[in-house]
This record gives structure tokens, C-alpha cells and sequence, in this order.
């Protein structure tokens, strides 16, 4: 197939796919819709849209301490944090993992073992070290994230293609410039996709850590409103933490298509 017509073909397939994710919220909109409405369901375990559209109105109108947007905000800072202090430890440590056998050899079989163990678990020890202050919320989020992203970093070091070093080393480059000019530049596509789908990770994690001791942010919102059988509020909640994590991962895909223009990934 020649270019121009590959690349109308490929801007069509693109454009169905797209219109197929609409497709797909408004399906789940409809059945929303059909169930609240109908009666099927009480509105007390599940409202109709339209009791989620006015919530969300007058949570973002509402002047005190339970404005919507200043609990997003809070809860928005709080997963930047922990997200950001794993991704600075992580991503170099699963570098070294991926290309000294030596590193991985003393890592890897730790944290093996600490990813499975659930971060929920650790937050009696948290509370007992750092308090029930922000650290103790962030280092819950760091804790959820940084082992998972450790190992998705040392997987794409590690798979960066051998022929491409050995190349290098044939050509004369040194160790630290093979690492620089030929190993982080293959790896760097790999990291951003582990980076933009730890940070939804990160957002899971942020439930976990205002479940404790926590009085203010999206977390502590839900909880609060599921003690009163608030469902509405429960909903805003819970989209409005989707919204936000369907805008940081559109943000890293849009960094990704900047940053390796010549790469074409389905899905992205």
C-alpha cells in the first residue's frame, strides 16, 4: 500500500476507533440511565445522572470546606507527590537492574515479594512512624507504585536490543556513553508508557491512603458520603478521580507523541 493512501487508511482506522469509545460510555450512559429511571434500582443505591450532574454543581458551588474542586485539588497534589518521588527513585534503580546483573541479582528478589504485599497492610506501620499527617498519606501512594514501576523500568532496560550495544562497543564507545547515547534513548519510549500507567496505579492507591486520618480530598469525600448512604456524592467522587486520571494519562500519551514523533503505537 503507497504512503498517502496507507496514511488515509490509518487516519480512518484512528477516527472509527475513536468514535468506538464513544460509543462505549454512551452504552454504559444508557444502561445507567434505564436502571436509575426505571426504578429498577432505587435511587439510593443508585442515582440517576441527572442527581450527579446537580451534586457536582453544588459541590463546586458550595463556598465551605467541602468544595469539590478544593478536595480534587488536595487529592490531586497528594498523587503528584508520591507519584513523582517513586518515579525519581524508580526509574534509575530499575535501570541499573535492567543492565547490571549484579544490581538485579540484589533488587529484584526483594521486590519481588514487597510488590505483593498490599499497601493497605502497611498503613497501622505508617501511622505508628510518620504519623497520620501528609507524609503518611504520600508514602502510602509512593509504597502502592514504586515497586511495580521499579520492575516495568529494569523490563525495558533490560530488553533494550543487544545488538544495538554490542554494535556500539564494536564501534569503540565507552561504557557510560553506550549508557547515554544508545541505552536511555531505546529505553525512554518503554519508561513513559510505564510512568503514564503507574500513575493510574498512583490514583487507585489515593482511596487507600485517605482512608485513615484523613479530612479532606477525594478519598475522604467517598467515605464520608458512604457512611450516609450519599450515593450521589459517592458518584461525583469516583468520576471525578476518572476524569482527572483520564487527563493525566492523555497527557502522557500527547509527551509521548512529542517526544518520539517517528514511532507508531497502536493504542496511544
Amino acid at each position: 500500500m503507497q504512503g498517502p493512501i496507507r496514511n488515509t487508511f490509518k487516519k480512518g482506522i484512528t477516527e472509527k476507533n475513536s468514535y468506538l469509545g464513544i460509543i462505549n460510555f454512551a452504552l454504559i450512559l444508557m444502561a445507567w440511565s434505564a436502571l436509575a429511571y426505571s426504578g429498577l434500582v432505587s435511587n439510593i443505591f443508585l442515582p440517576t445522572p441527572v442527581q450527579v450532574i446537580e451534586t457536582a454543581y453544588q459541590m463546586i458551588s458550595d463556598p465551605a470546606g467541602d468544595n469539590l474542586l478544593h478536595h480534587a485539588f488536595i487529592s490531586t497534589a497528594r498523587v503528584a507527590v508520591g507519584f513523582c518521588l517513586s518515579a525519581i527513585i524508580a526509574v534509575p534503580l530499575g535501570m541499573f537492574m535492567g543492565r547490571l546483573s549484579s544490581v538485579r541479582a540484589f533488587f529484584e528478589p526483594l521486590m519481588g515479594a514487597v510488590r505483593y504485599m498490599p499497601a493497605s497492610a502497611f498503613i497501622p506501620l505508617f501511622i505508628l512512624w510518620i504519623g497520620l499527617g501528609e507524609a503518611e498519606k504520600i508514602t502510602v501512594i509512593f509504597w502502592g507504585t514504586f515497586f511495580q514501576q521499579t520492575l516495568m523500568v529494569m523490563d525495558v532496560a533490560k530488553n533494550v536490543s543487544g545488538e544495538l550495544v554490542e554494535v556500539s562497543y564494536t564501534l569503540g564507545a565507552k561504557q557510560l556513553n553506550t549508557f547515554k547515547k544508545v541505552i536511555l534513548p531505546a529505553s525512554l519510549p518503554g519508561i513513559i508508557d510505564t510512568l503514564r500507567i503507574s500513575f493510574g496505579w498512583a490514583w487507585t492507591y489515593l482511596i487507600v491512603a485517605e482512608l485513615v486520618g484523613a479530612n479532606s480530598g477525594l478519598g475522604y469525600v467517598i467515605i464520608q458520603a458512604g457512611r450516609f448512604l450519599h450515593t450521589d456524592v459517592i458518584f461525583v467522587g469516583i468520576l471525578v478521580i476518572g476524569l482527572l486520571g483520564m487527563f493525566t494519562d492523555l497527557f502522557f500519551k500527547i509527551l509521548y507523541r512529542v517526544m518520539f514523533p517517528w514511532l507508531t503505537k497502536e493504542g496511544t
